[in-house]
């Protein structure tokens, strides 16, 4: 089981790709929480093409609260993040359950969010760019740790 918590996503159109992506990479659940925007939104079901209503999604305003609810439950937390100590996600290995955050398009994932997880993972970057939009992002690391 991998699930997916997205805090403070501020586009509706990320937030769309990532039900999407979610629906295609087969993703048990995705937690939308802080401001991030829930469905149904036009804006939402303009990118997510329907994945809004196939894929499996809650609420939850304090991701931290969460976070230590699912711990409890036995998720691993894997935070897709660029830190010192972060791990190559393409070398990076974890059986399910898991559950992966992903944060804010221009903060990233809150410092609380990333001490409580049990791994950071980033994406190589080859380029002069530092990171990649958040719903693309997901996807590369959705298919890695599907």
């Amino acid at each position: 089981m991998i699930t997916v918590l997205a805090h403070n996503i501020r586009s509706m159109h990320n937030i769309g790709s990532i039900f999407r992506t979610c629906d295609g990479a087969g993703i048990s659940k995705l937690y939308l929480t802080g401001y991030t925007a829930c469905p149904p939104r036009k804006e939402i079901n303009k990118t997510a093409l329907g994945a809004d209503e196939s894929v499996v999604w809650e609420y939850h305003k304090d991701p931290i609260k969460l976070v230590k609810k699912l711990k409890k439950e036995g998720l691993k937390i894997i935070a897709l993040e660029r830190t010192e100590g972060s791990i190559d996600i393409t070398t990076f290995k974890s059986k399910p359950p898991l559950c992966m955050i992903i944060g804010n398009e221009i903060d990233g994932v809150e410092p609380d969010l990333i001490k409580l997880s049990d791994a950071i993972v980033e994406i190589p970057m080859r380029g002069q760019k530092e990171s990649l939009n958040v719903s693309v992002a997901f996807g590369i690391a959705a298919y890695f740790l599907t």
